[in-house]
C-alpha cells in the first residue's frame, strides 16, 4: 500500500478501481456522471497526482476521469507484465468501455500522448477534443534523445539507476520544472510516494525501455500505426499547451512535430514552464483549457 497521508490535503480525491485480469487499475472519477467526460492521461514518471490542480475547476463542468497506468501511481505494480505502449492503450480502451464513455475530451502529457492518441486513432468517433501538454504525436522519438534518458536504457546500469537509485524520478523533479519553488517537500512526497522501492519502480524503467529506438523494437509498429491514423483526427479541435523550457520534449523538435501533425491546433507556448508544465503553470492553463472546452 502507498501511504498518501503526507500529501492527502493535496490529493483529496476518492479512489476507484477497475479489475484488469486480476490487477487493480486505479482511477479518479470527479464531477457529475451526466457531464461531458474529460479523460486525463499522465506520463512517466508521474501519476494522477500530476493533474490535481486541474481536477477541481474542470470537474465543475465535466466528468473528470484520471487513471494511473498499471505500474504507476496507486495501480498495481506487477513484476511480470507486458509494460508496452500497446498494453497501456488496451487498458485505456477497457476503462472507457467499462465507464461507457462517449464524446470524450482527452488531455495528454508525456507518454499519455502516445497512449491517448493510440486510443483516439483507433476510435476517433468516440473522441470530441484533444488537449496536448509537452508530448509527442507518436512514440517514435525524434533524433535528439537526452543523454540522461539514454543512460537509463543501458543494460544493468540503467536498471540500477532507475530502479535502485530512483534516478529517473529524482531527475524529473529537478530538470522537469522552471519553478523549483513549487516542488515543496509535500509536493515531492506526492510525486515520489508510488515509486518508493525497487519493485514499485518497475514501470518507470519499462517506459524508458519501451521507447522504440531500434528498427526491430516491438513498440515501433504500434507507434507507426498511431502515426498513420492521426489523419483521422484532423477534424477534431486540438489545443496544444507547451512548457517552453523542456529539457526532454524540446520546442524545436517535439512541438514542431505536434504542430505539423495537428495544423488545426490552437497553440500556446508558456515561458517559465518546463516539462512538468501543469505543475509550473496551472494558473495559466486552467482558463485556456476552460475556454477551449466551452467552444462550440
Amino acid at each position: 500500500m502507498i501511504d498518501t497521508q503526507p500529501f492527502r490535503h493535496l490529493y483529496p480525491f476518492a479512489s476507484h478501481w477497475l479489475e484488469l485480469d486480476g490487477l487493480r487499475y486505479h482511477y479518479l472519477d470527479e464531477g457529475s456522471a451526466e457531464a461531458p467526460p474529460l479523460l486525463m492521461l499522465h506520463g512517466n514518471p508521474t501519476w494522477s497526482f500530476y493533474y490535481r490542480h486541474l481536477i477541481p475547476p474542470l470537474s465543475r463542468t465535466h466528468r473528470v476521469i484520471v487513471p494511473d497506468h498499471i505500474g504507476c501511481g496507486l495501480s498495481d505494480k506487477p513484476q511480470a507484465y507486458s509494460y508496452t505502449l500497446a498494453q497501456h492503450i488496451h487498458n485505456v480502451e477497457r476503462l472507457i468501455e467499462h465507464l461507457g464513455l462517449r464524446d470524450i475530451n482527452l488531455m495528454l502529457h508525456d507518454w499519455g500522448g502516445p497512449i491517448g492518441l493510440g486510443y483516439a486513432t483507433r476510435h476517433p468517433e468516440t473522441v470530441s477534443r484533444l488537449v496536448l501538454f509537452n508530448t509527442t504525436a507518436t512514440a517514435t522519438p525524434l533524433p535528439k534523445l537526452p543523454k540522461r534518458i539514454k543512460m537509463c536504457r543501458i543494460p544493468l546500469f540503467g536498471e540500477l539507476l532507475v530502479r535502485g537509485l530512483n534516478g529517473f524520478c529524482q531527475v524529473g523533479l529537478q530538470a522537469g520544472t522552471s519553478q523549483p519553488q513549487r516542488f515543496t517537500p509535500e509536493v515531492r512526497a506526492g510525486y515520489l510516494a508510488p515509486y518508493n522501492s525497487w519493485a514499485n519502480r518497475i514501470a518507470v524503467h519499462r517506459f524508458v525501455q519501451d521507447i522504440p529506438l531500434q528498427a526491430d523494437h516491438p513498440t515501433l509498429q504500434t507507434a507507426r500505426q498511431t502515426e498513420a491514423g492521426l489523419i483521422r483526427l484532423r477534424q477534431h479541435p486540438v489545443l496544444i499547451i507547451w512548457g517552453d523550457d523542456d529539457f526532454c520534449f524540446t520546442s524545436r523538435d517535439f512541438l514542431t512535430d505536434c504542430r505539423a501533425q495537428f495544423p488545426q491546433a490552437e497553440v500556446h507556448v508558456l515561458s517559465q514552464a518546463g516539462h512538468y508544465v501543469v505543475e509550473d503553470a496551472h494558473e495559466k492553463i486552467i482558463p485556456l483549457v476552460t475556454s477551449f472546452l466551452e467552444k462550440p
